[in-house]
């Protein structure tokens, strides 16, 4: 049996990996060819992989040009506890202020509880809300559709 055969993880493993997790490395492809990657916070939306960002940011730029794109999204820190899942696809565009909104919302329910002064949780909550409300008049959002997924859990390797 091949490693890539023992490592590689389970549909119901990635998804996992993929509902856990809160940051993955984007890249999109520079009008010149090279990669363009980045750190973004996510959400999942539908089964699939969703996140935000400045209209005029260089990646969304990048994506009006070319829709295609690779996530990363990994864990562990030693050889051994390495994991994680990479998802190749296109992208599609969320523009409408409604749906940008609640792509922020789904991004900022997974961030840590952030802590805003002195104010109370309910209001640290609504805090929240008006930043999300304010920060998608600004920002296009997008949904991952995967063409291909690879996985690999080096936990595999020890059992």
């Amino acid at each position: 049996m091949k490693q890539r055969d023992i490592v590689s993880m389970p549909a119901s493993d990635v998804a996992r990996l993929l509902a856990d997790g809160r940051k993955l490395q984007l890249a999109t492809i520079n009008a010149d060819g090279t990669p363009h990657l980045v750190s973004m916070f996510y959400a999942m939306k539908d089964d699939r992989i969703a996140f935000w960002t400045y209209r005029a940011s260089q990646k969304a730029r990048n994506l009006t040009r070319d829709p295609r794109l690779t996530c990363l999204i990994e864990d562990g820190d030693d050889y051994f506890e390495l994991r994680g899942v990479q998802v190749t696809g296109t992208v599609t565009v969320i523009d409408d202020l409604t749906g940008v909104t609640e792509i922020g919302r789904l991004i900022a329910a997974r961030m840590p509880s952030p802590v805003v002064g002195d104010l109370p949780p309910d209001e640290v909550a609504a805090a929240l809300e008006a930043y999300v409300t304010h920060a998608a008049t600004k920002r296009a959002a997008y949904l991952v559709q995967p063409s291909r997924v690879i996985s690999w859990d080096h936990r595999r390797l020890t059992g």
